[in-house]
């Protein structure tokens, strides 16, 4: 098996897209993906703190309704 380099995979990965969506939709298809902003390790932290307690208290609502089917 030969391993490409990112740059060969990232070529034909635009070819199959081009090819499947047609040239203007690949495009846009690429356009909306963005690299985002911020320090992701840094936030994660905050809002896994925060929705902890959301998270839990969903599993346990979960459960109860799937003990009580």
């Amino acid at each position: 098996m030969e391993v490409k380099t990112l740059n060969e995979i990232r070529i034909q990965g635009f070819e199959v897209l081009v090819k499947n969506l047609g040239p203007a939709d690949a495009i846009r298809f690429i356009q909306s993906y963005s690299h985002g902003s911020g320090d992701y390790t840094k936030e994660r932290k905050t809002w896994l703190e925060e929705d902890l307690d959301a998270v839990v208290a969903g599993i346990l609502e979960r459960r109860k309704k799937e003990d009580s089917t």
